[in-house]
C-alpha cells in the first residue's frame, strides 16, 4: 500500500503578468517567471482594448498560452479582471452593465480553457461615474450572475478590496459575498490596498478567515496604491503575516507590481519575491519551492 505524500502547510508565491516585461511571446513571459522562481502567473484583463480582446481569443491562442505555461512549469493562477473599473458593473447605464456582465461570463470561459481556477473581480461599483444610491445593487446583480455561471463551469470568483470608496475592505467584500450567497464567490484580498485606505490590516485579515482564496501583496502608503517599491511603504508585513500564521492560512500569494517596460523587471520581481519570502518565513509560514519542469511532471513526482 502506497503511503500518502506529505502536504506542507504554507504558500506558493506568484507574480502579476504586468510585473514582467512583454517581449512578444508567452513562452518568454513564462520563462521569465520560472527563472525568477515563481510558481504561477496571474494574467490581466484590464481596461485596455488589447487585454479585453483576450476574452475573444481563438482556441489556437488559448492553447499557445496553456502550452507555454506547461513548458516552463509555471501555472496560470488566475485572471485579474480589472476591466470592470472601466466597464462598470454598477453603472447607471444598462448597456454598460450588460457589457460588464458579458466580460465576466467570457472571463469564466477563458479561465476554463486556460486551466485557471480563479478570477479576481474588482470591488469597484462604477469608478468613473458620480456616486449614486443604486450602484451597489447593480454591482451585486452582475457579480451574482457571474457567480452562478462560474458555479456551472467550476471556476471560483474572488472579490478584491480596492482603492476608492466602494469595496475598500475585506469586511465589505464579505457582506457582498454573503448577500449573493454563492459558494463560488469568496475573497481575493489585497493587503496593500488595506494599508492604502488606512484600515486595520490585522482585524481585516481576521475577518476574512476561511474565505480568502488567494492574496495580493504589494507595498503602499496612504493615498499611494501603486508603484511603491517593495519594502519602502507602510504595509505592516510582520503583523499581517503573523495573523495569517495564526489562521494557518495556506494558499497562493500574488506579488503585484508594474514594470513600465523596465529591462530589469524580472530581477525586480525576483527581489520582491525574496523580500516577501523572508517576511513569511520570519512569521513561521513556509514557502513552497518551485520545482523545475512541467506542471504535470511535478504532480507525478
Amino acid at each position: 500500500m502506497t503511503a500518502l505524500r506529505p502536504v506542507t502547510w504554507g504558500v506558493e508565491l506568484g507574480v502579476y503578468e504586468k510585473a514582467l516585461r512583454w517581449a512578444g511571446s508567452w513562452d518568454d513571459l513564462f520563462r521569465q517567471a520560472a527563472d525568477a522562481g515563481f510558481a504561477f502567473v496571474d494574467l490581466s484583463v484590464d481596461e485596455t482594448d488589447d487585454r479585453v480582446s483576450r476574452l475573444w481569443w481563438p482556441d489556437a491562442v488559448r492553447g499557445e498560452v496553456r502550452e507555454a505555461s506547461l513548458r516552463h512549469g509555471v501555472a496560470i493562477g488566475g485572471l485579474c479582471l480589472s476591466a470592470h473599473r472601466k466597464v462598470a458593473p454598477g453603472s447607471a447605464d444598462p448597456a454598460v452593465r450588460r457589457r460588464s456582465q458579458e466580460l465576466l461570463l467570457r472571463s469564466v470561459d477563458l479561465s476554463v480553457d486556460l486551466g485557471a481556477p480563479l478570477i479576481q473581480v474588482a470591488g469597484y461599483y462604477a469608478f468613473y461615474e458620480a456616486p449614486r444610491s443604486g450602484a451597489r445593487e447593480h454591482y451585486l446583480d452582475v457579480i451574482a450572475a457571474g457567480a452562478a455561471y462560474a458555479a456551472q463551469r467550476g471556476v471560483m470568483l474572488g472579490i478584491e478590496n480596492v482603492d476608492g470608496t466602494d469595496i475598500t475592505s475585506i469586511s465589505r467584500a464579505l457582506e457582498a459575498c454573503d448577500e449573493i450567497g454563492s459558494a463560488h464567490l469568496q475573497l481575493y484580498p489585497d493587503i496593500g490596498n488595506l494599508t492604502e485606505r488606512g484600515l486595520d490590516v490585522v482585524a481585516e485579515l481576521a475577518a476574512g478567515r476561511g474565505r480568502m482564496l488567494a492574496l495580493h501583496v504589494k507595498d503602499t502608503r496612504p493615498g499611494e496604491p501603486r508603484r511603491v517599491p517593495m519594502g519602502t511603504g507602510a504595509v505592516p508585513w510582520a503583523k499581517a503575516f503573523t495573523e495569517l500564521a495564526r489562521q494557518g492560512w495556506s494558499g497562493r500569494m500574488l506579488i503585484e507590481m508594474w514594470n513600465d517596460s523596465r529591462p530589469d523587471s524580472a530581477a525586480e520581481a525576483q527581489r520582491a519575491r525574496e523580500f516577501i519570502r523572508g517576511r513569511l518565513e520570519a512569521a513561521g509560514i513556509p514557502v513552497a519551492t518551485r520545482t523545475p519542469g512541467p506542471v504535470a511532471e511535478r504532480h507525478a513526482q
